[in-house]
């Protein structure tokens, strides 16, 4: 299974931990991304991934993010098709970025979209190919338990 992670996931451990869904969508994002340290499931990346961290004002934050660049399974740089991808989701509603990120997650493969920007998974899931979820929701699938 390859999992696709936006920055605001990425950024999601950063965020006020004292509401319960920031604090339940880190404990999830976190287990996940111990999945792909097991390698039950692949990380795929992208360059939007490494634009937006890299203008991250919190350059702690943003060593650590890149970090899981040398985890992924692969990396997919923004060309002709991924644009024309983004192009589309954005006559869709889609933000300039997260268009870019959907696009490169379907580009690599991925099989699940996470993002803790519950609008926009409510978009993805109308409008694009890729299964998107929030992080507890990813967690749930990756791990089958609703599926007895």
């Amino acid at each position: 299974m390859r999992i696709y992670l936006d920055l605001c996931c990425f950024n999601r451990p950063y965020d006020d931990q004292t509401q319960s869904h920031i604090c339940l969508e880190t404990e999830a994002k976190l287990l996940i991304q111990q999945k792909v340290r097991d390698g039950v499931c692949e990380l795929a990346w992208s360059a939007i991934l490494d634009f937006e961290n890299a203008r991250n004002p919190f350059i702690e934050h943003s060593r650590a993010i890149l970090q899981w660049r040398a985890l992924a399974a692969v990396c997919v740089q923004i060309d002709a098709p991924v644009l024309d991808q983004a192009r589309r989701l954005l006559a869709l509603g889609l933000g300039e970025y997260d268009a870019l990120h959907v696009a490169c997650a379907c580009r690599a493969g991925a099989d699940l979209f996470v993002s803790t920007d519950d609008r926009l998974i409510r978009r993805v899931q109308t409008q694009s190919e890729i299964r998107a979820m929030l992080p507890g929701d990813a967690l749930a699938y990756l791990e089958k338990w609703y599926e007895d």
